[in-house]
């Protein structure tokens, strides 16, 4: 039996990019299934289709009716091709923001899943475009009269993940990531060389414990050493728990307090550095 505790000390955050990424760790509809009961997908943006890389829809968690959206990765190589590798275009994202638009007219609390290694960058994404859906969705999710939260269970990079994480409350799993790009992506360009995404991955404050030290992120979900495919249901029950606390807190504040407390978060956001 390995020794957690040493495991834990030395663990850097490319081990933590690393498992992250794993394809065996738990995707968004696997949450989805564990935690919420009658859940209800829905489909396609209203203007141009569905895009299969973001789940949304309508559940209920302990009786409560709340609307689940989700990046979906695959856990093969053909369940990938079809999820696009959870890379939205823009047609996921502004369904994504229709589910939530809905959300906010039935009075129903956002719930998100983040797990991404960012938007799709294709010719046609941008065509259709990709930039506006973004900007679009982090415009509309700043000022939702519902309570909202999100949850990093992967990687979480780019506008990408910030096009459905702009809410009240965020959560990371530990061996989650949340950075405004890849560490090879960052290597790229500050250090002109692909090859030092490790330490790049360090200089970033890509992981969980580091994020919440900074304030950026409000909550984290303990996990075994080698991911949450080791442990999914108790992972679920725990993050369960912290979800039914959080939205019975934020359903205390009238709206007016709810949208000034989303407007202060982000805008104390780096203000401790």
């Amino acid at each position: 039996m390995k020794n957690n505790k040493i495991s834990e000390i030395s663990k850097t955050a490319w081990d933590r990019v690393i498992i992250a990424r794993k394809t065996e760790r738990p995707k968004s509809l696997d949450y989805i299934n564990e935690i919420f009961n009658n859940f209800i997908e829905l489909h396609g943006d209203r203007s141009f289709g569905d895009d299969k890389s973001i789940i949304a829809g309508i559940a209920e968690l302990n009786g409560i009716p709340v609307t689940v959206i989700g990046e979906q990765k695959g856990k093969s190589a053909k369940e990938n091709i079809e999820r696009n590798f959870g890379m939205p275009n823009p047609e996921g994202y502004r369904k994504a923001l229709r589910l939530m638009k809905q959300a906010e007219k039935f009075n129903r609390p956002i719930i998100t899943f983040i797990d991404t290694p960012g938007a799709y960058p294709g010719m046609e994404a941008e065509e259709r475009g990709q930039g506006e859906a973004i900007a679009r969705n982090l415009f509309e999710m700043s000022r939702l009269k519902v309570p909202t939260i999100s949850i990093v269970i992967g990687e979480g990079s780019s506008g990408g993940a910030l096009a459905i994480g702009v809410t009240d409350k965020i959560i990371m799993l530990e061996n989650s990531i949340y950075s405004i790009l890849s560490p090879e992506g960052f290597a790229s360009i500050l250090y002109k060389d692909s090859s030092k995404s490790q330490e790049a991955a360090e200089n970033m404050k890509i992981t969980a414990k580091e994020l919440k030290k900074l304030g950026i992120i409000d909550g984290i979900i303990k996990e075994p050493e080698e991911g949450a495919q080791e442990e999914f249901e108790n992972i679920c029950k725990n993050l369960k728990n912290m979800l039914l606390k959080n939205i019975k807190e934020l359903s205390k504040l009238s709206k007016e307090e709810l949208t000034k407390q989303r407007y202060e978060k982000y805008r104390n956001i780096g203000g401790i550095l």
